[in-house]
């Protein structure tokens, strides 16, 4: 008699620049269903607080909005948030405001660029009367140290002669005083849940300008000045504030804006496993035989927490093998991500450019599950492997 299919979950983030996670998700179900018409496939699309971590939210419930807020550029843009958890919990992605692929916001130079639509939309939320947050940090093309988002929220930046300046990181090399009296006092009645899996302190060589500012635009023989500007912003609202938070993990995630909001009684906690809390991928694995993750590329990074590690692992607790379709993968980190992964497998079948994988990621997706699934009913349809697997 024939085995029943397995019941499957797939959990992969998005394949950054072509496909979004309940894309993904999407494609590779597809794929499985033409082995497998009748099976049971659990979609958990993932993310990591980074760009794609609001779809990946809502997938599984929730209600999207959309608010006008300033830009990085300082142009206002239509921001998308997400409210869950019975309208009490505001979900916000930093990239869905200052996202590094933002054309408007990437064009002029990074010196120039604000956090500031940040804090305005937490604004709006608090005026709402939300007090719940979650943000996601990654993607982020500023490196303000979160001034914009603080100036937003009634932290005046000031100069020697007490005119303001702009909270960019040009404005502040004439920062002089931090005057904190005007900060909106619901700002200590705020929860916030920080996602990201960076754990850089604000600034020095580990810090956000000498690590991610060039990713960002930040020039080399910029790094020194624009470091130094941090650190004197840093130290003084933080003598403002009387907290501490520039050394504290996390604190140079999103060009700073990981120390801004730390100071705000922000916690960290990593991006994938807040998303799988937040989209019950526990509860999904309960049951199943398999789950399949995957992201754009895989490297040594990705042992480091991001979203196929977190699937992976959570899947082993619950004796659920993890199978892995990255776009590529750093043959180098093979031997390590083979101990957390029932496979590893890149989406080509053949020499291709990088724009063409782009382009064709749905059906290379859709094409690779197939294939993984003709694999794993062959090896349950095969007494002796299936035996000898059982026998471990």
């Amino acid at each position: 008699m024939q085995a029943r299919p397995p019941v499957v979950v797939i959990a992969p983030d998005s394949f950054k620049g072509s496909t979004t996670a309940p894309d993904t998700a999407s494609a590779i179900a597809q794929g499985l269903r033409r082995v497998w018409p009748g099976a049971e496939l659990r979609l958990c699309p993932m993310a990591d607080g980074g760009e794609g971590t609001l779809d990946a939210v809502l997938s599984r419930g929730g209600q999207r909005l959309t608010a006008r807020v300033t830009g990085a550029a300082g142009k206002t843009v239509e921001a998308g948030y997400g409210i869950v958890g019975e309208g009490k919990i505001a979900i916000i992605e930093a990239a869905q405001i200052v996202g590094l692929t933002d054309p408007d916001g990437t064009a002029i130079d990074v010196e120039q660029r604000s956090s500031r639509g940040i804090g305005e939309l937490m604004a709006k939320l608090l005026g709402g009367g939300l007090l719940e947050f979650m943000v996601g940090l990654g993607g982020t093309s500023t490196n303000d140290g979160g001034a914009g988002m603080l100036a937003a929220l009634g932290l005046r930046l000031l100069d020697a002669n007490g005119s303001a300046v702009d909270a960019t990181p040009e404005g502040l090399a004439k920062l002089a005083a931090v005057d904190a009296a005007g900060l909106d006092p619901r700002v200590r009645q705020m929860t916030i849940t920080i996602m990201s899996d960076v754990d850089n302190v604000l600034t020095g060589p580990r810090g956000a300008t000498a690590i991610f500012g060039p990713q960002k635009g930040v020039r080399p023989e910029r790094v020194g000045e624009l470091d130094a500007r941090l650190a004197r912003f840093a130290a003084l609202v933080e003598k403002a504030l009387g907290k501490a938070a520039r050394d504290r993990p996390g604190a140079g995630a999103a060009g700073g804006l990981g120390f801004a909001l730390q100071l705000l009684g922000g916690e960290m906690r990593s991006g994938a496993e807040v998303v799988a809390d937040l989209i019950g991928l526990d509860a999904a694995l309960h049951g199943a035989n398999w789950v399949i993750t995957g992201e754009g590329r895989t490297d040594a990074q990705t042992l480091l927490g991001k979203t196929p590690l977190v699937v992976a692992r959570r899947g082993a607790a619950m004796g659920v093998p993890a199978t892995l379709i990255s776009g590529g993968i750093d043959r180098t980190a093979l031997p390590e991500l083979s101990r957390h992964f029932a496979g590893c497998f890149s989406l080509t079948f053949g020499p291709i450019t990088l724009e063409q994988c782009v382009a064709q990621a749905p059906g290379l997706l859709a094409d690779r599950a197939e294939q993984l699934a003709r694999l794993f009913t062959a090896f349950r349809a095969t007494p002796a492997l299936a035996s000898a697997d059982g026998d471990r």
